[in-house]
């Protein structure tokens, strides 16, 4: 029943993207026949206009996937807004310019404008009506925390966030009899199982995978490792490669390509942009414009990155230290910098320079990637491939994510590198910049307003079903 619960609901997820991306394409159809199909240069006959829709409808899967906005019942619902309209937008856009080419002058904007405003509209009733029903048919489900040596309380305050998903009914230490730990995973419809000993680990996975139970799994490093593992299929035993040197020659050719090319595009591009930005520093107080700072790439070798200016002149005269989001140094143009991502700008520069990577872990200072290995040896792994402008643990991470849970992401991404992976990373930092995400401390004020709310309906119900029993 667990299984065939799972695949209805992925089968719900899958018809509500199709209606959505239906919904787009009839839109589109309708403002391409009317108003562009017979205006361009040289109208299509028919199969050119079935090309056009077929190219519309694949662009909006495709900006739809790399932004995550089709995904119903798992993101929030401004998170699905947020992914979705910058997807249509970018699709409208790349549309627009496409149809000027094809006919050969720039085509009238109208059109397209009212077709984006109709696609917002079908995205907010869909965004609305989906979430709704979805959460109606899939209410959250029961978990229960099998914890070990480390405090599970802040993945399960993570996860409690999300009460429309995920319900945290019980807690269990590892230190508990068998019985007791099977006796609780029992009474729930999933578990998770955070910073436990590998052997009782896989023990335990092993009983709930024979069991059907939906499993949680807080990864370790050596985990995360094993994912990027390549299968060798020499003999009848089977074994995993980990080569565990970071990309190979052909991944960093192809990435080389990939940085110079970006690098040159966006610094001719972001121009305008970039000098706007230093009127502004320099405009604020007087101070200059950019400043370097020591960092590290790959292997350790140590650079000097370049950045806007965000913070006061002497910001560091009681020696380094990390920026917090409400740093009092941040002066009042630094803060919009960084809350856009604004201030990493002058890295193109590095990029350019071979010093970066487009994406990557961010660049560490030698003093603090020292204090950080001191509590976390494994933080050098990151340094298996050069540090990024823009990397995995930005984009998905939040500003006061914890440094381990950003090394987790930044080791996820070296282990399953890809250029799709790099151009994917590249789009959800455009989302970041143009719809900055909250802090963990700003989420958990939001969620807790939301389960007050929730409570209250469900004690009003509860209130009103006992007023109407006899």
């Amino acid at each position: 029943m667990k299984n065939r619960r799972d695949q209805y609901k992925r089968i719900f997820s899958f018809s509500a993207a199709v209606i959505l991306v239906g919904l787009y394409t009839l839109g589109f159809v309708w403002v391409w026949y009317q108003s562009y199909s017979d205006a361009i240069l040289l109208p299509f006959y028919r199969r050119g206009n079935w090309v056009m829709i077929l190219i519309y409808i694949v662009m909006v899967m495709l900006f739809s996937k790399a932004f995550g906005g089709l995904k119903a019942g798992y993101l929030k619902r401004t998170d699905m807004f947020y992914s979705q309209t910058l997807s249509i937008l970018c699709v409208n856009v790349l549309t627009y310019f496409q149809i000027s080419v094809v006919n050969r002058d720039f085509s009238a904007t109208l059109p397209m404008v009212i077709l984006t405003g109709y696609d917002l509209l079908v995205l907010v009733l869909w965004v609305v009506l989906v979430n709704r029903l979805y959460f109606r048919i899939y209410p959250p489900r029961h978990l229960v925390v099998i914890y070990g040596d480390k405090n599970a309380a802040e993945l399960v305050l993570k996860m409690s966030r999300r009460v429309d998903k995920y319900m945290i009914c019980e807690s269990v230490s590892i230190a508990e009899s068998t019985e007791e730990i099977y006796a609780a995973i029992g009474r729930y419809e999933g578990v998770i199982l955070c910073e436990i000993p590998g052997q009782r680990r896989n023990d335990l996975l092993k009983y709930c995978f024979a069991r059907n139970i939906r499993t949680y799994i807080a990864p370790k490093i050596s985990d995360i490792i094993l994912r990027g593992a390549e299968e060798i299929r020499l003999f009848d035993t089977p074994l995993l490669l980990c080569r565990n040197y970071g990309l190979s020659m052909e991944q960093r050719l192809v990435k080389r390509a990939f940085d110079l090319t970006f690098a040159v595009v966006f610094t001719v591009l972001l121009s305008p942009v970039m000098l706007v930005c230093a009127l502004a520093i320099k405009l604020n107080d007087g101070g200059p414009v950019l400043f370097r700072q020591k960092r590290l790439t790959l292997g350790g070798k140590e650079f000097y990155v370049y950045k806007f200016r965000s913070m006061v002149v002497d910001a560091e005269k009681h020696g380094p230290q990390l920026a917090r989001e409400d740093d009092d140094r941040i002066t009042r143009v630094g803060r919009v910098l960084r809350r856009c991502r604004l201030d990493e700008l002058p890295q193109l520069f590095n990029i350019f320079r071979g010093e970066m990577s487009v994406v990557g872990p961010r660049p560490e200072r030698p003093e603090l990637a020292q204090q950080y290995e001191k509590t976390m040896p494994e933080f050098e792994f990151r340094l298996h491939v050069k540090a990024g402008l823009t990397g995995y643990a930005q984009v998905i991470g939040k500003y006061d994510t914890q440094p381990y849970d950003k090394l987790k992401m930044d080791l996820m991404y070296i282990e399953n590198y890809s250029i799709f992976l790099d151009l994917r990373i590249v789009l959800m930092t455009l989302k970041t910049a143009l719809f900055p995400g909250e802090t963990n401390e700003e989420e958990q004020s939001h969620d807790a307003q939301e389960m007050m709310v929730q409570e209250s309906m469900e004690s009003a119900q509860n209130d009103k079903s006992k007023g109407d029993t006899p």
